[in-house]
């Protein structure tokens, strides 16, 4: 495969990646609240947006770094799951480290507040991406630059 046959794989795996880390979010944003779903339209089209956002948000945070990611994955020919889905993890946790408002003021009348949800969220989203990105194009990575022996 050549360079820019590869350029269009890896575009088209770090969109399919940031729609599937869209709804990884949606699930774990509206997880609890998912069996009292009865199906109606008001519901999906709640559920797309959030999918809309999560994937937005996927790629705001984190095109740059992925670009700079892929290209040192190409480069050194990393073919790692887990390092994909580490990475993936990694670098959205990084993006929400600075996103998440404090939990203001303390007090002993009731319990702090759970600030962990969105750094789950994030992460797991993070996984996903990384986790579909690899499927489609990060197996593969810096094979485009092996010699193959000519056949007969």
């Amino acid at each position: 495969m050549s360079l820019l046959g590869r350029l269009f794989v890896i575009t088209f795996a770090i969109f399919v990646a940031m729609l599937a880390a869209g709804i990884a979010i949606a699930i774990g944003l509206l997880g609890p609240q998912w069996q009292g779903f009865s199906g109606d339209i008001g519901e999906r089209v709640g559920f797309w947006m959030l999918v809309f956002f999560g994937a937005s948000f996927t790629g705001a945070v984190g095109l740059l770094p992925v670009v700079v990611l892929v290209a040192l994955a190409e480069a050194f020919k990393i073919r790692s799951l887990l390092a994909y889905a580490a990475a993936g993890a990694l670098l959205l946790l990084a993006g929400m480290y600075g996103g998440v408002p404090g939990t203001g003021e303390e007090s002993i009348d009731r319990p702090p507040p759970r600030v962990s949800r969105p750094y789950e969220i994030s992460a797991a989203g993070g996984a996903v991406f990384g986790l579909v990105y690899w499927l489609l194009a990060g197996r593969n990575a810096g094979r485009w630059r092996e010699r193959r022996p000519p056949t007969a």
